[in-house]
C-alpha cells in the first residue's frame, strides 16, 4: 500500500534528519551486517598470517622454541581460519532487505522460508495483524 503524501513528506523529513546525525549513523553502520561479517574476515586474516608467522619463526629458530612455538602457530593458524569460515556463514544468513517499504531481517536457519508451525505464536501474531489491517484498525 503506498504511502500518503503528508506520509511521504513526514518519511522524508525523518530520513533527512536521521542522514544529518553521526552519531546514529555511526551507531548503524556498526550492527551492519555487511560491516561486522567484513570485520570478522579482517581479523580471521590477521590472526592466520600472525600464527603462519609464529611457525615460520619457530621453525627458523629452531630448539626449544620450535617444540613450543610451532604448536601455537598452527593453533593459530586454525583459529583463524574457524573465526574466517564462522564469519563467512554468519554472513550469509543475516541479510536485511528492503522492498517496496517494507524491512525485513532473515536470521539462521534453512536458507528456504518455511510457513510457520499451524497455532503458533509467530502464525497466530500473523492472522491478528492481517485482522487488524483488513478491518483498518490502526492500534
Amino acid at each position: 500500500m503506498p504511502l500518503s503524501d503528508h506520509e511521504q513528506r513526514l518519511f522524508e523529513q525523518i530520513e533527512q534528519s536521521l542522514s544529518e546525525d553521526p552519531q546514529f549513523a555511526s551507531a548503524v553502520r556498526a550492527h551492519d551486517p555487511a560491516h561486522v561479517t567484513r570485520r570478522r574476515f579482517i581479523l580471521a586474516g590477521i590472526i592466520s598470517v600472525i600464527g603462519i608467522g609464529v611457525v615460520i619463526g619457530s621453525v627458523i629458530a629452531g630448539g626449544d622454541v620450535a617444540v613450543f612455538g610451532a604448536p601455537i602457530g598452527a593453533v593459530l593458524m586454525f583459529g583463524g581460519l574457524i573465526l574466517g569460515l564462522w564469519a563467512q556463514r554468519r554472513g550469509t544468513n543475516v541479510k536485511l532487505k528492503a522492498v517496496d517499504g517494507n524491512a525485513s531481517r532473515t536470521v539462521g536457519g534453512s536458507k528456504s522460508p518455511k510457513a510457520p508451525k499451524a497455532g503458533g505464536f509467530t502464525s497466530r501474531m500473523e492472522e491478528r495483524w492481517r485482522r487488524r489491517r483488513d478491518n483498518g484498525d490502526i492500534f
